[in-house]
């Protein structure tokens, strides 16, 4: 009789259908606590390999396209995003949000604002429309957005997503009001306990509410550096949203770069040092 290799996480058997199930599940829980590359690394295996049924398959591969644009390959990343969401299956919503994401994240506001109508709450569409209005500057807009978003999330009974909604919504109000922004991360920290999600964007948010009081601001945002860069978040996004967002409130440089000047002056109300900073 022939023995059975058993089989482990990281190392199953991609040979058989049941060894790629048990490494897609392991991919999967393990995705927040190791490095996106090592994810990416499983997951590029697995769809390859194309062992599993289709809506595992479709699973693999929107997964696959989420880890690649944390590791700002974002060409791989929307090109599996667009399969998956050209699939039309249980993932299509959340592909063409990270379409938009994606098309955010490039600049290409148009693209990602005409998607925002499309995917409906499947798509997180409130959401969506929230990471659209933050960076232009519509902080009213955007913590509107996020908080449609964390309500239509707990009426869909989706714990997750009102967390994640709501630690948006904090960190948008922490550009301006700090007072306010300290009620909507405790909300977001109440949110958060029990699940197994990062805290990252409510760290940002605390960062921002805490900048030009505290000294260990500093600190703070090399440690949240440091922790995404060790988690491989080496996307556009995530390296704007560390130091550089909260050193340029604070400008504690000696010549402070464009970037920390005009971040500072809009934090500060003067839109037209900004406009002169960044010439517009």
């Amino acid at each position: 009789m022939t023995r059975q290799r058993p089989i482990t996480a990281g190392h199953a058997d991609r040979a058989a259908p049941v060894g790629a199930l048990v490494e897609l599940l392991s991919t999967l829980a393990r995705r927040q606590h190791e490095h996106r590359s090592r994810t990416a690394d499983r997951l590029a295996v697995l769809a390859h390999a194309a062992l599993l049924p289709d809506e595992l398959q479709e699973m693999a591969l929107y997964y696959l396209a989420k880890a690649q644009r944390d590791l700002d390959r974002s060409d791989a990343s929307r090109r599996n995003m667009q399969h998956v969401a050209d699939l039309d299956g249980r993932l299509a919503p959340a592909a063409r949000r990270g379409l938009a994401h994606l098309a955010r994240l490039a600049g290409d506001f148009p693209t990602a604002h005409a998607t925002v109508s499309t995917p409906g709450w499947p798509g997180r569409h409130h959401r969506v429309d929230g990471d659209i209005w933050r960076p232009h500057g519509d902080v009213h807009r955007a913590a509107t957005a996020y908080a449609a978003a964390r309500d239509e999330a707990d009426h869909h009974g989706v714990a997750g997503e009102r967390a994640t909604s709501q630690a948006q919504r904090a960190f948008t109000l922490a550009f301006t009001n700090p007072t306010l922004a300290d009620d909507e991360i405790d909300l977001a920290e109440q949110f958060l306990t029990g699940l197994d999600l990062k805290a990252t964007t409510l760290n940002l948010a605390a960062l921002l509410r805490d900048a030009g009081t505290s000294l260990a601001v500093d600190e703070r945002a090399e440690a949240l550096r440091t922790e995404a860069r060790a988690a491989g978040l080496i996307s556009a996004e995530a390296r704007g949203l560390g130091r550089e967002i909260v050193l340029g409130v604070r400008a504690p440089a000696p010549v402070p770069g464009p970037a920390h000047l005009a971040c500072s002056h809009a934090v500060a109300g003067r839109p037209a040092m900004v406009n002169s900073t960044v010439g517009w």
